[in-house]
């Protein structure tokens, strides 16, 4: 029998080690810039050798750093490799010596001139500080909750049934639709749910008319109901909302027990209604998107592509707070967590200024392979996937794909999430340049808008029409992108555009 014995071996191999400070700058490369800018708040909270930069640094056209790019003569100057390096694939080739010694050493000083600190401005969410904005001269219109609630402090009610209605107004969104399960209240408030039942009933009496309904059908129950037209015939028809959608007459007339011109009146009286009642009060404010990239005719014609410097948080790091405390610092923890401190405060420093060449890199080698869009409009959009941006810019997919998440750029065609330029590619007839699937929506689009009642085109059709037009696409993906679309099939259009009723006439 063999002994048992121990000894020492060594392997060499290779293997994919991601530091803090690498999974950090990759976190930040797919932020958005309110999420940057949240990010940007905790870690000025929990470092403090970071600081805010709050100087105005005016951003000019001979400004070296990466503001901009000219698309037509182009500026490759502004994002030389050597800037640029291998950082933009940290992700996937690991580059923990990102930045060598010499290189972190000067960040330690300051910021360099001509580097993207030096023109990268954060004004904490206020754009006007010191100016009053429109919003504060005007009184904040009233909620749908805080409607419901004044009528519920004159309600007579019982406490306990008021404790109920309270339950039941959080429990309704914004619309005017109570989105909470009876029961689940009946046994959080330890009631019975004949109470809550009850209860639903005092809230559905409330202003709005419709409030408090849990569907569509209940909701327009409600207002028939206060107009007195809720009569056996409609609440018949309410249950088969279904068959007013395909405008289905014949099941109508047979589910009603009316004929045809009755059900148009009483499709045409639903029409009238409000489907969302609680929409015509105040809601919470909607942050609107704001564009990480600006797009714009340049002076020679081409296209010129810039970082909307106000979304891009300018950040410091006080060397000088370093060095007074670092000399007082007896202990050996005291001296490891400055020395932390300035490490991971000139890293994050590094990741946005990095963050930001790389956003504009992306931003700008879309705008080349869009330039046709951008002049012409959708249906000269061409088909472009992650490899290609990748291939240009000497990145990985992944990196692009994390740069183009929640990133926004504004043309002159409007405003467009990064990621809606990446679309997949449907084969032409005859080997003739691919198109792009947005395009082709969109001609499916317009070819159903402009159809002529009497000749409404089938799947089939619009295959057929495409193929003639030189594009090689399926049945089943019509109808796929007709969907997507929210487009009724043709069967639907042709009871839709038939003229089948007085309602559908006169919208």
């Amino acid at each position: 029998m063999a002994g048992v014995g121990q000894r020492l071996e060594m392997r060499q191999g290779q293997s994919l080690v991601m530091t803090p400070q690498l999974q950090q700058a990759i976190k930040l490369l797919q932020l958005s810039n309110v999420e940057l800018a949240e990010y940007c708040e905790a870690e000025l909270e929990k470092n403090p050798l970071l600081e805010r930069d709050d100087t105005s640094a005016a951003v000019t056209g001979d400004a070296e750093g990466p503001v901009a790019e000219t698309i037509g003569e182009r500026a490759d100057e502004a994002l030389s490799r050597e800037d640029f390096s291998k950082a933009s694939d940290m992700d996937e080739a690991a580059h923990d010596n990102m930045y060598d010694a010499d290189q972190v050493t000067k960040s330690a000083e300051g910021p360099q001139s001509g580097s993207l600190t030096d023109w990268t401005t954060v004004k904490s969410g206020n754009a006007y500080e010191g100016e009053d904005g429109l919003e504060s001269s005007v009184a904040a219109e009233a909620s749908l909750k805080d409607h419901l609630e004044a009528q519920l402090s004159i309600a007579a009610l019982l406490p306990e049934d008021r404790m109920i209605l309270m339950a039941l107004i959080d429990s309704v969104d914004e619309t005017g639709y109570l989105r909470a399960d009876l029961m689940d209240v009946a046994m959080r408030l330890g009631c019975e749910i004949e109470d809550v039942q009850a209860v639903l009933g005092v809230l559905q009496g409330f202003d709005p008319v419709g409030v408090g309904a849990r569907d569509l059908a209940e909701c327009l129950s409600l207002q028939l109901k206060a107009k007195d037209r809720f009569d056996p015939a409609m609440e018949a028809l309410m249950t088969r909302l279904d068959l007013v959608a395909r405008r289905d007459m014949s099941q109508l007339t047979a589910l009603c027990g009316v004929d045809a011109e009755d059900i148009a009146d009483m499709i045409s009286e639903i029409r009238q209604l409000n489907p969302k009642p609680g929409l015509a009060f105040g809601s919470e404010v909607v942050t609107p998107v704001v564009p990480d990239v600006f797009v714009k005719v340049g002076p020679d014609g081409g296209w010129l592509i810039e970082l909307n410097t106000d979304t891009l948080p300018r950040l410091l790091v006080n060397n000088r707070y370093y060095g007074t405390v670092s000399k007082n610092a007896r202990d050996k923890d005291s001296k490891n967590y400055l020395a932390d401190c300035l490490n991971n405060a000139n890293w994050l420093v590094k990741s946005l200024d990095q963050r930001a060449r790389t956003i504009l890199k992306v931003a700008s080698e879309i705008v080349r392979h869009q330039d046709a869009f951008l002049t012409h409009g959708v249906r000269h959009l061409r088909p472009l996937n992650l490899r290609i941006i990748a291939d240009a810019i000497s990145m990985h997919e992944s990196t692009v794909s994390r740069v183009t998440s929640n990133k926004y750029i504004a043309t002159p065609r409007g405003l467009f999430e990064l990621k809606y330029f990446f679309t997949a590619s449907i084969q032409a007839v005859n080997g003739a340049e691919s198109h792009s699937a947005e395009a082709v929506r969109d001609r499916i689009r317009e070819m159903i808008e402009n159809e002529e009642p009497r000749e409404i085109l089938s799947d089939d059709r619009i295959v057929a029409l495409l193929t003639a037009d030189g594009v090689n696409i399926a049945r089943r993906t019509v109808a796929k992108y007709r969907e997507a679309l929210r487009i009724p099939s043709s069967v639907e259009r042709r009871r839709l555009k038939a003229g089948e009723s007085p309602a559908y006439a006169s919208r």
